[in-house]
Order: C-alpha cells, then sequence, then structure tokens
C-alpha cells in the first residue's frame, strides 16, 4: 500500500482528504507541523508529500525546497488556500509537482495524485535515510546534508548494509560477510574497524551510527 504523508494542521480539512484517499487503498499519515512532517521523511520516505501553505511552525515552501534538496523524484503537491498567481508560481519555483487550492474537490484530487504517481512511480524504495544521511540507490549516490559524500566501494556497502537494517543491529561478522566474503576477499577483522572509521570521518561523526560494543554496528534516528 503507498503511502502519503499530508502536512495539515486543521482536522476538519485533513479528516476528509485521509477518510477519502483510504478508501482508495492508500495509507495517509497527517502531521500538523512542519518539523513533525520533517522527522517523519528523513525516517521513512513516503510514496508522496501533501503540503499545506501555512503551517503553525512556518511555510510550507521551505519544506518542499529541503525535500527537493535531498529527494529530487519524491512527488510533492500544495494544497493551499493561497490562490494568488504569484503564490503558485512560488510554490512551483519551490520544487513542488503540483498545485491545488482550496476548497478542492476530492476526486479531482485524487485523479492528480492518481496522475503524478503515474508519472513518478514510487520512488521510496530509491532512497535510504537516517539522520542527515541519504543513499540515492538508483545514481549510487550519498549526501550528508547538502553535501555530497564520496566514499570507496567497501565504504559504501558498509553503509548500505547498515541503511538497509535501520533499527537492527548488524554484528560485526554479517558485515564482514556481506561486504568481503560475498566478493572472495576474506579480510581481517581489524579492517571493518578501519572502514567504519573512515566511514564516520567522512560522514562527519554522524549521532545515527551507532557502536553496539563487541557486538557490531546500528543505523538509529536520534531525535
Amino acid at each position: 500500500m503507498l503511502e502519503i504523508y499530508y502536512a495539515e494542521d486543521d482536522p476538519d480539512i485533513a479528516g476528509p482528504v485521509k477518510t477519502y484517499l483510504e478508501r482508495k487503498n492508500m495509507k495517509v499519515s497527517v502531521y500538523g507541523t512542519l518539523s513533525q512532517m520533517r522527522q517523519a521523511i528523513a525516517s521513512c520516505l513516503p510514496a508522496m508529500v501533501l503540503l499545506d501553505w501555512n503551517m503553525p511552525d512556518g511555510r510550507g515552501d521551505g519544506l518542499c525546497r529541503w525535500i527537493r534538496e535531498n529527494w529530487k523524484e519524491l512527488p510533492v503537491i500544495f494544497l493551499t488556500v493561497r490562490g494568488d498567481n504569484t503564490d503558485i508560481v512560488s510554490g512551483f519555483e519551490s520544487g513542488a509537482d503540483d498545485y491545488v487550492v482550496k476548497p478542492f474537490d476530492l476526486d479531482v484530487l485524487y485523479s492528480r495524485v492518481q496522475a503524478l504517481l503515474r508519472r513518478s512511480g514510487n520512488v521510496s524504495g530509491q532512497y535510504l535515510s537516517c539522520g542527515e544521511i541519504v543513499m540515492d540507490l538508483n545514481r549510487m549516490r550519498v549526501t550528508c546534508g547538502l553535501g555530497e559524500v564520496l566514499l570507496s566501494a567497501a565504504e559504501y556497502q558498509v553503509l548500505l548494509c547498515l541503511m538497509r537494517n535501520k533499527g537492527r543491529i548488524v554484528t560485526r561478522e554479517k558485515l564482514l560477510e556481506q561486504v568481503w566474503d560475498v566478493n572472495g576477499n576474506y579480510v581481517n577483522d581489524n579492517t571493518l574497524t578501519v572502514t567504519v572509521k573512515r566511514l564516520r570521518d567522512k560522514l562527519h561523526q554522524p549521532a545515527c551510527l551507532q557502536t553496539v560494543r563487541s557486538v557490531g554496528y546500528r543505523m538509529e534516528d536520534v531525535l
């Protein structure tokens, strides 16, 4: 089931949208602030974002630019009362794919959601993220914050294994097996220690990459 994140602080608007789209076999998670939405996206990427412009803790166009800087293909639709031409142009310039002015017809909204998903596909599987670290699997590109990070093949594979198992401990033995033994390269345990140290240095010592002493490592979102 496709999951949509919806930033809207008015339950009288968010409720009917959520109910309608979930009847169409979509999961909709509603967030009342931009900070909650940002945290959710950083933790697990949805198939699409619906975004109000005026939120209690800021403007939706700022969040839209942040999304576009990190996930270029993630579909974003503004749902907002701001219908002036200057607002619409600003919405598209911030990176939105579509712009719907309130009040709107739910059937029309669903048609726009469907059309955008057909063009973009489900991009959530293309990206892995934890904290400020984002992996674009299609391009084999890693960013931390707004900057690209150049990794060696071994560093990339270690990070990939950890990110795919986010929230779970990955033992040192599993990492050695997945990254080196699968290619017939048998190395000692110290190689992994050195590789993780270099990886941490390149990612600016991220708090989300945690050591589980004498066991292995874990990627964990840090609030």
